[in-house]
């Protein structure tokens, strides 16, 4: 006797099989592929379009206006829910397919899982060469699509109908597991999307994905225990896999049990709130003086999910005790192996919890837990100071706009950033109180992430407080899901700081020789640079041209009214502060590699290579 079939189109059966998908991680269940957001061409309206209006009862759709956007916002919606519940995103052929390259790439290198379904030219090829497609003179199977092979954790090209299968479930693997997952690309070509086929009803039955907690090898728990044991200076680097594994308290129990303090990258920041005692804040180029200062004399350093940037490490500076050995645990072995460590690979809560059953009595000397504690309270002072404003009518700073915002919010509030001259600031002084507050994608620190991030986390975690800071370039960029927030009701906050350029590069333009050439927002002067008067664009206007409330605020006091404002309304709002540009954030504490002219004949110029040369000499590789 045959098996029950049903016939569908390639389309329809992929919408049908991703509503049926789930994750479970300790005993929770949620959606796989909680919604789909789309934007339709000819490449995808008659297909995928079409399925999604045939089972719209179960797969909820998200009308985006960016394909690039429509990423960052699945990718929010995955971090917030700790990567157990994702989107897809739906684009036609050609240029809706080849938006989605740089949305991909940031999911893929922060390790966030998203599911592309772009659109691809005839598998028949009967119409050939058609609209968008690109002709390659000796790869006829080549298409734009393949631009999201390198940023895909997995890609195939649906050619056949029946191929969707092995295809889908393989799709479906990857976004799931928490040590391979990232952007997952189906390109689905045109004609095949609307084929119909007759599918085992199997496909569609129910399937539950478990994300594991895979616990630590004996042997190397043995010698991390070893290792931990004859460590006296050791440090905690903690990052965004303790958040995605929900592992806070248990780094928390393992802390107040050991005393090890912990510094955070980006990823990791609130892995323990800020005022516990070993909470030291962010490490490396944009860390704090005591998370710095302890990292240079380290002769342990823990690494609980974090793959180490440059940022982390100070370009390769930072940890600089001769003796200074490297314990990471991480589920994936390729980030647990980097800086030659001893390897935990296992899940960040496991691991930790059998850590610490394996450490009983074991706790760092008095002497270093008060003398961290001591840098700790002295960093404190200098958050004070730059979030503090002598005069509440002047022009706020943009620390003292990070400090109001820090006043406004609650405990749960989210507040997102990516980009700019902000990530450094928040990264030195914000305050995390709660695990899921402090939202940098600094993977890929990609301008334009914000807005529709915001909306993603508003999507899955519905009642939450949204800040979405960003300065006036990364405005400019991408400030069209505004219309999104609008059109779904979501009262997504926007916090918009004009300082006319791209703060950050223009001050690295200046300590790298480049003399801020390019990075201002002005106006032609005589002599041709962009050294003019700013240009007379208004920000704050065009957000309320998209359907925002905004709010302008010009003095610090008029800000921290503003902010309550957004905070208390039901609508999108937006608070427009033009800012005092005069730097008022405490500088870097560690290096970062951004390589200088080895020869100019410019003042600048010649004096950053002098710089650079002193500072690259401290360089080291951890063998």
């Amino acid at each position: 006797m045959s098996a029950a079939t049903r016939r569908l189109t390639t389309a329809q059966a992929l919408v049908r099989f991703l509503s049926a998908q789930y994750t479970e991680r300790d005993g929770v269940r949620r959606r796989l592929i909680a919604g789909t957001w789309g934007i339709f061409g000819h490449g995808n309206v008659a297909g995928v379009g079409q399925a999604l209006v045939e089972y719209a009862d179960v797969m909820p759709f998200h009308q985006g206006r960016n394909e690039q956007s429509m990423v960052h916002a699945a990718v929010g919606y995955a971090r917030q829910l700790n990567r157990l519940s994702a989107q897809a995103v739906t684009t036609s052929i050609g240029p809706g397919a080849t938006n989605l390259v740089t949305g991909a790439a940031l999911a893929t290198i922060n390790r966030l899982p998203v599911l592309l379904l772009p659109g691809d030219y005839f598998a028949s090829h009967a119409p050939d060469p058609l609209l968008q497609q690109l002709e390659h003179p000796v790869e006829a199977d080549v298409s734009v699509n393949d631009t999201l092979r390198p940023v895909s954790r997995y890609f195939d090209r649906i050619t056949r109908p029946e191929a969707l299968i092995p295809s889908a479930l393989q799709a479906m693997r990857v976004l799931a597991d928490p040590a391979e997952t990232g952007a997952v690309t189906l390109a689905l070509p045109q004609d095949v999307q609307a084929e119909a086929y007759g599918w085992p009803e199997e496909f569609f039955a129910e399937r539950v994905w478990y994300v594991r907690r895979p616990a630590p090898d004996p042997v190397e728990l043995a010698a991390a225990v070893e290792a931990i044991r004859a460590a006296q200076r050791p440090l905690i680097v903690a990052g965004g896999g303790v958040h995605h594994s929900e592992a806070e308290d248990a780094l928390k129990a393992f802390v107040e049990a050991t005393g090890i303090p912990v510094a955070s990258t980006q990823a990791g920041k609130g892995s323990l709130r800020h005022d516990h005692p070993a909470d030291l804040g962010g490490i490396g180029h944009t860390g704090t003086a005591v998370s710095d200062e302890l990292a240079r004399t380290a002769d342990l350093v823990i690494g609980v999910g974090t793959r180490y940037t440059d940022f982390t490490t100070a370009s390769g500076t930072l940890f600089q005790n001769p003796d200074v050995r490297f314990l990471n645990l991480n589920i994936t072995g390729f980030d647990a192996h980097k800086l030659a460590a001893r390897t935990l690979v296992c899940d960040a809560r496991s691991g930790l919890e059998r850590l610490l059953e394996a450490l009983p009595g074991h706790r760092v000397s008095e002497a270093y837990e008060a003398g961290y504690r001591a840098g700790k309270e002295r960093w404190e002072e200098v958050v004070e100071a730059a979030y503090r404003a002598a005069d509440e009518n002047a022009v706020p700073t943009q620390t003292q706009v990070l400090g109001a915002l820090d006043a406004a919010v609650g405990d749960d509030d989210v507040v997102i950033n990516a980009a700019g001259s902000l990530p450094g600031d928040l990264h030195k002084l914000w305050r995390s109180r709660s695990p899921r507050q402090y939202h940098l994608e600094y993977g890929y620190s990609c301008m334009g992430y914000e807005i529709p991030a915001g909306i993603g986390v508003q999507q899955a975690a519905p009642g939450t407080p949204v800040w979405a800071l960003v300065g006036d370039g990364t405005y400019l960029m991408m400030p069209t899901e505004i219309v999104t927030a609008v059109q779904e009701g979501l009262p997504l906050n926007i916090v918009l700081l004009q300082n006319h350029g791209y703060a950050s590069i223009g001050g690295l333009s200046e300590e790298t020789g480049g003399e801020r050439f390019g990075t201002a927002y002005r106006f032609r002067a005589a002599d041709g640079t962009f050294t003019g008067a700013p240009l007379p664009v208004d920000l704050a206007a065009n957000a309320a041209s998209l359907g925002m409330d905004v709010l302008r605020a010009k003095t610090v006091r008029e800000l921290r009214e503003a902010l309550a404002a957004a905070r208390a309304s039901d609508r999108p709002t937006c608070v427009y502060v033009e800012t005092d540009p005069a730097p008022t954030a405490p500088p870097a504490e560690a290096w970062w590699d951004v390589p200088v002219a080895e020869t100019a004949s410019r003042e600048a110029a010649v004096e950053a290579r002098e710089r650079y040369d002193r500072q690259v000499a401290d360089r080291r590789r951890h063998l």
